[in-house]
C-alpha cells in the first residue's frame, strides 16, 4: 500500500471498538471507570519530520509539542506520557534531546511515566515516538465529525509560519539578530500546542482537530468526516510570514503543514471564548472549495502534506 490513506482504511478493519472513533480522529477516546482517557501517538523520523541539522532540545521539545496539540484538539488534560527512544550514539545529542522533552513536559504537566529504549543500526535515521495520555473534562469531547451545514470554520491563529521556517532552514539561513527569520524558524522548530484554548472551546464547537499537515487538507478531512462540504475563503497570515513571502503567498502557507493551530466549526451565532479567525464555512454538499477576494480559485494539485511509500517529507 503506497498510500497513508490506504493503509489507514485497512487499520479500520482492526480499530472496531468505539473508543477508535473509526480511526478518523486526532486521538482515541477511552472510557476508564468514571473518566474518560484521551490517548494519541506521533512519531518524529528524520528526514520527514525533522532535519538533521535540527538542535536535539528542539526535536525533544517537538515531540512532545505534536502530541500536546492532539491533546488540545480534544479540550483534554494532560496527565503522562510514554517514549520510544532510538538512542543516536551521541551522549550530548541525547542529552540535549532529553533537556527540550523535559522542558515541554514540565511547562504543559506531562510527566514521563514509561516506554522503550532501541538501538537503531549504524547510519540510520533517528526516530522517536511518543504516547500522550490525557484526560477528558466533562463535556462532549470534540471530534473532526461534528461539523454542520452553515457552521463557521475558524483557527486559533495564522498559517504558513512553520513552511517558511523550513524554507529558510532548508535554503542555509540560521537563527540571527533577524526578529523575522528567528520567529518563523521557532514555529518550526518549537510548536506550541493551543491547550487552554482548545479546553475553553469544547462547549461551543461542533467539530475541532488541529491543523499538522496543512490547512486545506486538514479543512477537507473535517468536511469528510463530517459529511458536509468546506469552503475556505481567507487564509491568515502572520506579519513575519509577509515579510518574507508577501501577501499574495497565501497557497503555500495553506498547504505547508506543521502549524499546530486549532482548526473548529461553530455556530454562526456563538460567542467564541478565546480569539480565532473565521476561514471559511461548512455548507450542504462534499468537496473542498477556496475563495479567494471574492473569486473561486482552483485547488492546488497538493493539498497539503500526505505520508506515501518512501515519502520525502522536507526535500
Amino acid at each position: 500500500m503506497a498510500d497513508e490513506y490506504e493503509y489507514i482504511a485497512a487499520l479500520r478493519t482492526l480499530a472496531t471498538d468505539p473508543a477508535a472513533r473509526g480511526l478518523m480522529d486526532d486521538a482515541a477516546v477511552l472510557p476508564v471507570g468514571d473518566i474518560r482517557l484521551v490517548l494519541t501517538s506521533d512519531t518524529l523520523v528524520e528526514g520527514v519530520h525533522f532535519l538533521a541539522s535540527d538542535p536535539a532540545d528542539s526535536i525533544g521539545w517537538k515531540l512532545a509539542a505534536v502530541n500536546l496539540s492532539d491533546l488540545a484538539a480534544k479540550g483534554a488534560t494532560p496527565r503522562a506520557c510514554l517514549m520510544n527512544y532510538a538512542l543516536s550514539g551521541n551522549d550530548d545529542w541525547d542529552a540535549d534531546f532529553l533537556r527540550g522533552l523535559r522542558a515541554a513536559l514540565d511547562i504543559y504537566g506531562m510527566p514521563l511515566i514509561g516506554g522503550d529504549t532501541v538501538a537503531m543500526p549504524k547510519g540510520a535515521p533517528r526516530s522517536f515516538t511518543l504516547t500522550a495520555i490525557g484526560e477528558a473534562g466533562s463535556g462532549p469531547v470534540p471530534a473532526r465529525s461534528g461539523a454542520r451545514a452553515g457552521d463557521i470554520l475558524y483557527v486559533t491563529g495564522p498559517v504558513g509560519d512553520s513552511g517558511a521556517g523550513l524554507a529558510l532552514l532548508t535554503a542555509g539561513q540560521k537563527p540571527n539578530d533577524n526578529p523575522t527569520t528567528n520567529c518563523l524558524i521557532d514555529a518550526y522548530r518549537r510548536p506550541q500546542p493551543r491547550l487552554a484554548q482548545g479546553q475553553a472551546l469544547v462547549p461551543y464547537v461542533t467539530a475541532m482537530m488541529d491543523i499538522s499537515d496543512g490547512l486545506l487538507i486538514d479543512a477537507r478531512r473535517m468536511g469528510e468526516a463530517s459529511g458536509v462540504g468546506i469552503v475556505i475563503d481567507h487564509v491568515p497570515l502572520s506579519d513575519a510570514f509577509i515579510a518574507l513571502h508577501g501577501p499574495d503567498a497565501r497557497i503555500a502557507a495553506a498547504t505547508s503543514g506543521d502549524d499546530y493551530e486549532l482548526l473548529f466549526a461553530a455556530a454562526p451565532d456563538v460567542a467564541l471564548p478565546v480569539p480565532a479567525i473565521a476561514v471559511g464555512r461548512c455548507e450542504a454538499g462534499v468537496g473542498l472549495r477556496l475563495i479567494l477576494d471574492g473569486k473561486p480559485i482552483p485547488l492546488p494539485e497538493r493539498l497539503g502534506y500526505q505520508h506515501t511509500a518512501y515519502s520525502e517529507r522536507l526535500t
